[in-house]
């Protein structure tokens, strides 16, 4: 698929259709993830993929407020990502960038977002959740205490095509220097 149309094309997806998602496409997206650039290549971004239907609703029961369990109900996949926290953006220990612990953040979030381009270039769905129950989470997955919870993503096929939201012009985001 082109990139472009990638781009252009991914939604955020809350309406799955009831068909599985095979393992060997979850790898394909973890490896596009894992081709995101990383400080120094540290690639400290980590994956919970939970694919079973009992685990499914009991995740989501006990760890996602009411609205993003009305939202990934149907969602045949539910996977968490984490940060092995303390490493991009560090050097022995100490900040190396004025956004301190942040730059892990950035680092994952090019991984997040090769992630959702991939899924949408392989006919899947993606809603990233930014709003979870971080400790029963961490509890639920067995989540290390170095590794911090970035986000939780709903995974499946498509039930719905939504439209594109509104974005800002160009010109109210862009300046040039002079």
């Amino acid at each position: 698929m082109e990139l472009d149309k990638a781009i252009k094309g991914r939604r955020s997806i809350r309406k799955y259709l009831k068909k599985p998602v095979e393992r060997d496409l979850i790898i394909q997206l973890i490896e596009s993830a894992n081709d995101a650039p990383s400080w120094k290549n540290s690639q400290t971004s980590r994956y919970y993929v939970i694919d079973t239907e009992t685990r499914r609703k009991e995740f989501i029961e006990k760890c996602l407020p009411s609205f993003n369990q009305n939202n990934v109900e149907d969602a045949p996949i539910i996977m968490v990502s984490t940060v092995v926290s303390g490493i991009s953006g560090f050097k022995d220990g100490t900040y190396q960038t004025h956004l301190k612990d942040g730059y892990q953040y950035f680092d994952n979030g090019l991984q997040i977002q090769n992630l959702c381009l991939k899924a949408y270039s392989l006919g899947l769905g993606t809603l990233i959740m930014g709003l979870y129950r971080e400790e029963e989470t961490r509890k639920f997955l067995e989540i290390p205490d170095d590794e911090k919870i970035t986000v939780v993503l709903s995974l499946g096929y498509p039930d719905i095509h939504p439209k594109k939201p509104n974005r800002k012009d160009v010109s109210e985001i862009l300046k040039f220097d002079r």
